[in-house]
């Protein structure tokens, strides 16, 4: 167990307030009552000994919207957030120069849905908008004047289907977006995945359709003059029974070296190297696998355990391994050359008449096939073993097809530092269960939505969603965001090969659980669902001193949180 000190903070009894905040609604005799934030009383923490720091939440901005992503993804500038609300298809903008009370000033409407969002140095924004009718159809970049009291939109341009996240370069020349391409719901539709690059003007003002460049993945298709390799995975149906690698590999996220982008194609296990003054794919860097039999990555597999009730148990298991998936994907520096950084939260492909995943013990029936007898993942069918766990139907057959030697599970549960050819430097292996057990035993493996035990065992556990990266006094440190069970995990990460957990903190009462006790209850819950993160360093921060902002999807609240050195 990793060496930590836990402060397992107990919140009282909520007194509700009903609405707190823009978008609350407060009715009857709530309203006479104290206000409450979403800054629970005594968020869980566990501390590793010598921390050189901790993280505490000040203020809270709520929409008080509960489970339709209306906090999603932020962005800081100037002293304000720009936080993607994809449920009322804007960017909200929120005042945080006093970060113990942030309050929405404005927004930025864009025609469609907001996935992302990005601002540049002097203030040109853009956001990522997918088309709000038909998600298979291009969707647009659109710019807007950050510098102004009032966001004003400057213009727009077309990019591929389903853009899904944006990112400005650091010298601020260009904007480069993952068009993900996910298919129609019904699957009578499949667009090819993209990474559009679009050069910028140097004024804030918006780019031309002429500045938009597309890098595709026409060249890994038969005939195409690259090789896609072995271990990137293109499979499942397709609406005309064609799967071009076009098609299967969907864009999720990206992260910026230079004039170079490494996009993460999470369905696929894998990361695209895209050179951006070509606008072209050079290589696909398959990420290999979790080997769950191995020490330091074991998993609790079973929301199930041997009575029947769930249990706090990891252990590693013969013939399981787990595919790193990554969603959230970051690229730093360090001792002079350049790493990446990965969430593994993990995904399957779900679409139409098609589903990816499967349970174990389900392996063998409604026409799938079953474990070999030979596999050592044969002996652990029960509930209390691997039996309620999700895998890939995809993934581990024999060579005839008949049986399934190896079983794969959905991400890794962790999160991972490689080079930028792909070589695994460093893994949390089981690290965040572990972690998260201590900081709330009667919670661990919780779902968001619901507070619960173990209610993620059998799927993608705590799911690390996001990360961001920021320095403190000369240390390098990696803030990951759970999504399932909530919180966000610290680590330093400053010497990659040797990074160490710092701390883990949870702005969360698991006493509350809002989708049984109701949703006037959604302030007194606190954060569920962080889905993205912002480092705020202290030269760009209202207090003089770093930040983290915080958004969360399923509680729809924008938390900023103060970062202290200690002694």
């Amino acid at each position: 167990m990793l060496p930590t000190r836990s402060r397992i903070r107990r919140a009282a009894a909520p007194i509700l307030a009903g609405a707190v905040a823009a978008g609350c609604v407060v009715a009857g005799p709530a309203a006479a009552l104290p206000v409450r934030t979403a800054i629970v009383d005594a968020p869980v923490e566990v501390v590793a000994d010598g921390a050189a720091l901790t993280i505490s939440p000040v203020g809270t901005y709520e929409t008080g919207v509960f489970d339709e992503s209306a906090a999603e993804i932020v962005a800081s500038y100037d002293g304000r957030l720009y936080v993607v609300n994809a449920q009322a298809g804007l960017v909200d903008v929120i005042d945080a120069k006093k970060p113990g009370k942030p309050k929405k000033v404005g927004e930025v409407d864009g025609g469609g849905i907001a996935n992302s969002v990005a601002v540049r140095a002097d203030g040109l924004g853009v956001v990522a908008i997918e088309d709000g009718d038909d998600k298979t159809a291009p969707g647009r970049l659109v710019f807007f004047d950050a510098t102004k009291k009032k966001a004003r939109v400057l213009g727009s341009v077309v990019v591929g289907a389903l853009p899904d996240m944006v990112a400005i370069s650091d010298d601020g020349t260009r904007a480069v977006v993952a068009n993900e391409g996910e298919p129609a719901d019904d699957f009578s539709s499949d667009p090819e995945g993209s990474v559009s690059v679009v050069d910028l003007p140097d004024a804030v003002a918006a780019a031309a359709q002429g500045d938009v460049r597309t890098a595709d993945f026409h060249e890994f298709e038969a005939g195409g003059s690259k090789t896609l390799p072995d271990g990137v995975r293109v499979f499942g149906p397709a609406p005309d029974a064609n799967l071009p690698v076009s098609r299967n590999l969907e864009p999720e996220y990206v992260a910026l070296d230079g004039d170079t982008a490494y996009v993460a194609l999470q369905e696929a296990n894998a990361i695209a190297v895209v050179d951006l003054a070509a606008a072209s794919v050079d290589e696909i860097l398959p990420l290999g696998f979790v080997d769950r039999s191995e020490p330091g990555h074991g998993l609790d597999p079973s929301d199930r355990d041997p009575q029947g009730a769930p249990t706090f148990d990891i252990r590693t298991f013969d013939g399981l391994k787990g595919m790193y998936q990554p969603d959230g994907l970051v690229a730093y520096a360090a001792g002079g050359e350049t790493f990446l950084v990965s969430a593994n939260e993990g995904d399957a492909r779900e679409w139409g008449d098609y589903e990816e995943p499967a349970r174990v013990k389900d392996l063998g029936d409604d026409g799938l096939p079953p474990i070999c007898d030979a596999s050592p993942a044969a002996a652990y069918t029960g509930d209390a073993d691997l039996g309620r766990l999700n895998v890939s139907t995809a993934m581990g057959l024999s060579e005839d097809g008949s049986c399934y030697e190896e079983l794969y599970a959905f991400g890794a549960r962790s999160f991972s530092i490689w080079t930028t050819d792909g070589e695994l430097v460093f893994d949390s292996g089981e690290d965040f269960e572990r972690i998260t057990h201590e900081a709330a035993p009667d919670f661990f493996n919780s779902n968001h939505s619901e507070s619960n035990l173990e209610g993620r065992s059998d799927d993608k556990g705590p799911e690390p969603e996001s990360l961001a990266i920021g320095e403190v006094d000369g240390r390098t440190y990696a803030f990951i965001g759970l999504e399932r069970v909530g919180g966000v995990m610290v680590y330093d990460i400053t010497v990659p090969a040797a990074s160490s957990f710092v701390t883990y903190l949870n702005n969360r009462d698991f006493s509350v659980s809002v989708e049984d006790d109701g949703v006037e209850l959604l302030s007194a819950a606190g954060d569920l669902g962080p889905e993205g993160l912002a480092f705020i360093p202290a030269e760009a921060s209202p207090t003089g001193r770093p930040m983290l902002a915080v958004a969360n999807e399923v509680s729809g609240t924008t938390t900023l949180y103060a970062i202290e050195a200690t002694p």
